[in-house]
């Protein structure tokens, strides 16, 4: 049996105590001369991503497709909304009615011949035209182009020579030009 070593505080000091600078440090040897190191797959992921561009076409254009049913009409959103919708162009008048919904205003305005009126329809296209007579200067002028009629009243069959009313889609500048006309001259009506 060997004899079990003494523990002595003195000799875990020495073991614990600083060497000298130099040597406890292993020596030093010269590093080998190796060419660098390249990290690769820079072209590989490139030429994948080319390769596979069909795909990231494909997807986004699903996303797109998405988002475009997303946005759709909604239920309850008017016929004109869907069918514009479904891939019809909006017309000019769809574009002014959007941009600035509260410059139209719709016009009463008394024509004086009743038979031109019962040719109108709604959502016809019209010139209105003041005939002055002689007395308040004569001759004609154009109050209003290319407004659309909105609504014609029913004429009654005896109208006497009074004229007949018609419902007529202006911009809110033109409204009180036709207003003075109908006052000062006989209005007339002529189809876009």
């Amino acid at each position: 049996m060997s004899p079990i070593p003494s523990y002595s505080p003195s000799s875990a000091l020495s073991a614990l105590s600083p060497r000298p600078p130099g040597t406890d440090a292993p020596p030093t040897c010269e590093v080998p001369h190796f060419a660098p190191v390249r990290v690769g797959g820079g072209c590989h992921r490139l030429r994948r991503l080319v390769r596979h561009r069909r795909r990231a076409v494909a997807a986004g254009l699903a996303v797109t497709a998405a988002a475009l049913v997303a946005a759709g009409p909604h239920p309850g959103a008017g016929a004109q909304d869907a069918q514009r919708a479904r891939g019809h162009p909006a017309t000019a008048t769809d574009r002014v009615r959007e941009r600035h919904p509260a410059e139209l205003v719709a016009a009463p305005v008394r024509i004086a011949d009743a038979a031109a009126v019962r040719l109108l329809s709604p959502g016809d296209r019209v010139d209105v035209i003041a005939a002055r007579d002689g007395a308040t200067g004569g001759g004609t002028s154009v109050v209003a182009r290319g407004v659309r009629v909105t609504e014609v009243p029913e004429v009654p069959e005896a109208t006497g020579g009074g004229g007949a009313l018609v419902v007529l889609s202006v911009p809110r500048a033109t409204a009180p030009r036709l207003v003075g006309a109908g006052t000062t001259a006989q209005l007339a009506v002529t189809l876009c």
